[in-house]
């Protein structure tokens, strides 16, 4: 069943260079169509700026699109700020890059986690206490550690509380947002480890948005790749990391560290991310490009399934006309 369902969804903002400057549109997010399902993991990769992050907050409503729908169990996602969508909060959680930027270094770890409940009417004083210890329980800390305050923690011990505060209201959908890209990597281990087990046991649906391949590929059931706002290539990992079709996600999987001999060989795209403010013509990564040709500065790929059932944006990536690894 479809939890999130997100059709043909746009966020442009209007920016002005200096007070009399003329105002430019700039496109974040561009025509995305997506499905999260319950109990599943939808992985979402790119490079800095691709839209990534808008795209989460889209899905969150913590924005409104631009153009297109979003849908959340079937119904319009609510304005923000409104009542429905306030009431909506419990139903969905956001799991921040920066724990400790995303927590009050005022208040004592249970508190915080607690805080949520106080804010939804969730439980008596005493429910409240016992499912912040259940819940911290859950999420690897230790009964002391609930009194601590955010300093007064590790990295990898904060974003598990992080993550016990946004599991208190027992949501449907979490929003992950690079959730280990500021920990050591033993320390990802742990928190990536606990999410999948966490999902396994609550049936959460989970939106992992991170530019580390290897991590999203453990996590996610489903995964879609961003470059300029838009969605190149879609589908299962095993399939998309083992032949990526798509040149950019080539090039993204070709840099994944791996042991002993390359199947695919180092790819190094030339040149930086366009300016989304000054798009170029066609599709957005011919610039960059090893294989474009003629009709990629001309016309905008649109996405095809191919034969696999994958999803790719791509002029070369007919299934008769694949391109050579």
């Amino acid at each position: 069943m479809s939890l999130l369902t997100l059709t043909d969804v746009a966020r442009a903002y209007t920016t002005r260079r200096g007070l009399l400057g003329r105002s430019t549109e700039v496109r974040a997010v561009d025509s995305i169509s997506l499905n999260v399902t319950a109990g599943r993991t939808l992985g979402v990769v790119g490079e800095s700026g691709c839209g990534k992050s808008t795209t989460g907050r889209l899905m969150l409503g913590l924005e409104r699109p631009s153009e297109g729908s979003v849908l959340f169990e079937e119904q319009p996602m609510p304005a923000p700020g409104t009542t429905e969508w306030r009431a909506l909060r419990k139903r969905m959680q956001l799991v921040f890059q920066d724990p400790l930027g995303a927590m009050d270094r005022r208040l004592t770890i249970a508190q915080q986690v607690e805080e949520p409940l106080i804010i939804h009417g969730i439980g008596t004083a005493s429910e409240r206490a016992e499912r912040v210890a259940a819940l911290l329980v859950d999420v690897g800390l230790r009964a002391d550690q609930a009194a601590r305050h955010p300093h007064e923690l590790s990295g990898g011990q904060r974003q598990r509380a992080v993550l016990a505060r946004a599991l208190a209201t027992d949501p449907a959908l979490l929003v992950c947002d690079e959730p280990v890209s500021a920990l050591d990597v033993s320390i990802q281990a742990q928190v990536v480890n606990m999410l999948t087990d966490l999902q396994a046991a609550r049936g959460i649906a989970m939106v992992f948005i991170s530019h580390d391949l290897k991590v999203v590929r453990q996590v996610s059931h489903s995964v879609a790749v961003m470059y300029l706002g838009r969605i190149v290539e879609q589908g299962d990992p095993e399939a998309l990391f083992a032949d990526p079709v798509h040149p950019y996600t080539r090039a993204l999987v070709s840099a994944i560290p791996v042991p002993g001999p390359r199947r695919i060989p180092r790819i190094v795209l030339t040149g930086d991310p366009p300016n989304p403010a000054d798009r170029p013509t066609g599709c957005a990564f011919h610039p960059r490009c090893p294989v474009a040709v003629a009709r990629c500065a001309v016309e905008i790929p649109q996405l095809r399934t191919m034969d696999d059932g994958r999803d790719v944006a791509c002029h070369l990536a007919e299934p008769q006309a694949r391109m050579a690894a």
